[in-house]
């Protein structure tokens, strides 16, 4: 049954009042319109009282398990809002269809006339001179109460067979049921008879007033004899024949010219309507209505608007649009967190309801583009996100009482801006906020430990021997230290440890251990016996001749290799495992240190990969595990030893650590155990860093403008300065988003500042720095502009929202990491 007329009254002039509270900061953002990813913002007035603090330090939320119950209740409950979205604003033919049959509104609110075809191609033409309003005729008899269509049909015939009257099938959409409107419109005392007659046969009739005669009012109706279908022509608002919470904010403030034909099949006239045209389909789900082919919850409506083409609009209930919204706006394919979809549901829906009617005087409310959000219907929804929206309901973010205006961006590099340096106009709930976990917090969930001290080195040199051992070790090379220190590396190479060594060398090759004189811990013999222990035979001197190895051997005392020794120390050298010392001298007299020894062995066998090393992507650490991420998409969690070898690259060097955090884009490197566990684990860091919307493609960016690009971008926003000989970021947000950029002209000085700037330069972002580009005269000749992130950067961060719900944030942590200040409200 509906609501009554009262409460939807008080719904709809609390809707309208937040609908009307628009303040001028859409002015500001005109120029971010038509951006891939720009989102618009009306920004309501804020109050004197408000303070709007010019940059806050962001703090976690505390991990409430209520946090995602309602904080007050400051909005009025009542019904679910219909949301209008324009489709499509200027064409000139449209297609609507269904897999079953179509239904048609009638002047009965709820009432849909049953169509014998299922699909129409509306056009729009001159209306066409009507007759004189008859309100003697403004009664019909209605028969309800059938539980479907094969019920209505035959109640249908056996109406036929009572009266002798034809009836046609109409849908109830509230109460899901099918009933008849029995023959034309007739009066009062006709209709009052006809239902008498009906109800003596056993029939639940009744009778109505129509809505397209009502007094006082110029209406006329009429029945197309083919068809059935009813032409209406009427001057007042279409708004006028529903109730509040369904009225549509588009008014006509005089007689329509023009109205919308239908044709069924080809030329085949099939009805008009000078009001706008309303179709469903029997069955939403099973077989929805479609525009163009694609299939929509809700109705579709069709109206000529003033410029003589068709408007399209889909009127459905906000839960079903934002069903359509939130699997575009964050993909659940991409971005599988269920509580970053609540998030995203709960911002879509907000947006939607705080800019209801914000197009208004085209006949809808939002489109269904990024000037709005994206809307692509039915066909794109998706169980998770489908999931996110059923499970928050009616939940919106509020501030001071009121929806906000939930802006959102893409990816925010790192850090969102506050609305007052995009949009001109400070917002209490949109300051600039860091896209993480604040401190220490931040790593916990991706932090993995090793009980295994690192090793004990303080000279550089020796730094490489922290890992060359490590990953020795591994292979049962003997006993080292529990600690390696500078001293033990440094020492001369005792015989007996290098033996051991070049054993298992030879051990891992496959190859017969080589044999060796009491000079194997000298340069020239120690590369023979290591060559022949990983090849087998002495290879370097099949393919070495003289002059190749005199040409690789220049350092100062090649002359003391002894000549068996010099194509093997030749070939080392040469292919870098054995280093010449700081002199440019190699000591050939002199006995190894271990450092060297051992430095040669891991390089060499990591080269001929003998240490049978890994590399892959990291995912974001979980439970102390490895999570790499397969050919195949799949995330794949090894587990690491407790006391596995850690290492992370610093710079240039790779040092041994006793913990490191893995947030996910790290290249590893790592070796796994007979019993499947990690027992070594390299890491170097994801160039993306650490922020929670890393894992975007946008993070980071580049592009590259000429100075006659600058030129023809900026000329109309910098006038009267001359030629553009050189752009400087003069100041930047609590972000450190560029807004106020300096054009410095031949003759003068312009400005370009807040949102203006990434569209007018057509940048991703604005978040970015510059670098110059010079001609030969040393004259700037163009940008490059590095930068990170994609979008407007003021709001919740899309990606960012992922990133927060993989470590374990709820969406109402989410939603008050990003809207400063904010409750969660439940509206219905």
């Amino acid at each position: 049954m509906r609501s009554s007329l009262g409460r939807k009254a008080l719904v709809f002039l609390i809707l309208l009042a937040q609908t009307l509270s628009v303040s001028l900061i859409a002015h500001a953002q005109q120029d971010t319109r038509g951006e891939s990813r720009p989102r618009r913002t009306q920004e309501s007035k804020q109050k004197t009282s408000a303070t709007v603090p010019t940059e806050e330090a962001w703090q976690v939320p505390a991990a409430d398990s209520s946090a995602s119950v309602i904080d007050r209740a400051v909005l009025a409950p009542g019904p679910e809002p219909k949301i209008r979205v324009g489709l499509a604003t200027d064409v000139r033919a449209a297609i609507v269809s269904t897999n079953g049959r179509l239904l048609q509104a009638s002047e009965a609110e709820s009432t849909l006339i049953a169509l014998d075809v299922s699909r129409v191609r509306l056009e729009p033409r001159l209306l066409s001179p009507l007759p004189p309003p008859n309100n003697e005729t403004a009664f019909r008899v209605q028969v309800a109460g059938a539980a479907s269509r094969n019920e209505a049909e035959e109640k249908s015939r056996e109406v036929k067979e009572a009266i002798d009257d034809e009836s046609q099938i109409t849908y109830d959409a509230e109460t899901r049921t099918w009933g008849l409107l029995v023959g034309s419109r007739r009066s009062r005392t006709e209709a009052e008879q006809v239902s008498e007659q009906l109800n003596d046969a056993g029939f639940d009739a009744t009778v109505f007033q129509s809505a397209l005669a009502v007094s006082g009012q110029a209406n006329t109706s009429r029945t197309n004899a083919a068809t059935g279908a009813i032409h209406t022509a009427s001057n007042q608002t279409p708004a006028a024949r529903r109730t509040p919470s369904d009225l549509r904010l588009a008014a006509r403030t005089s007689l329509p010219s023009r109205e919308v034909v239908a044709f069924s099949s080809g030329a085949l006239r099939s009805f008009s309507s000078s009001a706008p045209v309303v179709l469903a389909s029997e069955d939403e789900l099973k077989s929805p209505v479609r525009y163009n082919d694609r299939p929509y919850r809700g109705r579709i409506e069709v109206f000529a608007n003033p410029r003589g083409t068709l408007t399209v609009v889909n009127v459905l209930g906000l839960e079903d649009y934002v069903r359509g919204v939130v699997a575009n706006e964050l993909s659940p394919g991409g971005y599988p967190a269920i509580e970053a979809q609540k998030a995203q549901a709960i911002a879509a829906r907000t947006y939607a309801l705080r800019n209801r009617g914000q197009f208004s005087s085209q006949g809808f409310d939002l489109l269904p583009t990024t000037r709005s959000q994206v809307y692509r219907g039915l066909s794109s929804e998706h169980p998770l996100s489908t999931r996110a929206v059923d499970e928050t309901r009616g939940l919106i973010a509020t501030f001071d009482g009121e929806p906000i205006n939930a802006l959102y961006t893409s990816t925010c590099g790192g850090r969102t801006e506050a609305a007052e340096h995009i949009f001109n106009h400070a917002v209490p709930y949109l300051r600039g906020r860091e896209c993480a976990v604040e401190g220490k917090a931040a790593f916990a969930p991706f932090t993995i430990k090793t009980s295994r001290e690192p090793a004990e080195i303080r000279e550089e040199k020796n730094l490489p021997l922290a890992r060359d051992i490590a990953l020795l070790a591994l292979q049962n090379f003997g006993s080292f230290p529990s600690r390696v220190s500078d001293s033990w590396l440094s020492a001369v190479a005792p015989l007996s440890e290098v033996r051991s060594w070049l054993a298992s060398v030879a051990r891992m090759a496959r190859q017969s251990s080589p044999a060796v004189g009491e000079d194997v811990n000298r340069p020239g013999p120690f590369a023979t016996a290591l060559s022949t222990a990983v090849f087998g035979e002495s290879r370097a001197d099949t393919l070495l001749s003289n002059i190749d190895v005199d040409y690789h051997l220049a350092v100062r005392d090649a002359a003391d290799i002894p000549a068996v020794n010099r194509a093997d120390v030749a070939m080392l050298v040469r292919d870098g495992y054995l280093s010449a010392l700081p002199d440019a001298t190699l000591r050939p007299r002199d006995p190894l240190s271990r450092a060297r020894a051992l430095h040669a062995i891991a390089r060499l066998l990591e080269g001929r990969l003998l240490l049978q090393l890994q590399k892959g992507s990291a995912r974001p650490t979980v439970n102390d595990a490895l999570v790499l991420r397969s050919t195949k998409g799949k995330d794949l969690p090894i587990q690491v030893r407790p006391d596995a070898y850690l290492f992370r690259q610093l710079g240039e060097g790779i040092y041994p650590v006793s913990s490191v955090a893995l947030v996910g884009g790290e290249p590893v490197t790592f070796h796994v155990n007979a019993a499947g566990e990690v027992d070594y684990l390299e890491v170097r860091p994801s160039l993306n860093g650490a922020s929670a919307e890393r894992v975007s493609p946008f993070t980071n960016w580049t592009k590259e403008l000429s100075l006659g690009q600058i030129q023809a971008r900026l000329a109309r926003y910098a006038r009267g300065i001359g030629a553009i000989k050189d752009l400087r970021v003069a100041a930047r947000g609590s972000s450190r988003r560029a807004i106020d950029l300096e054009v410095i002209g031949a003759n003068g000085t312009g400005h370009v500042r807040g949102g203006r700037i990434r569209s007018v330069l057509g940048l991703r972002e604005q978040l970015f720095v510059i670098e110059r580009k010079f001609d030969s005269d040393g004259s700037v000749a163009g940008f490059k502009f590095i930068g990170r992130g994609w979008g407007h950067g003021v709001g919740l961060c899309q990606v960012g929202a992922y990133g927060l719900a993989k470590q374990g944030l709820s969406y109402a942590e989410i939603l008050k990491s990003y809207y400063t200040g904010i409750e969660l409200t439940k509206l219905y």
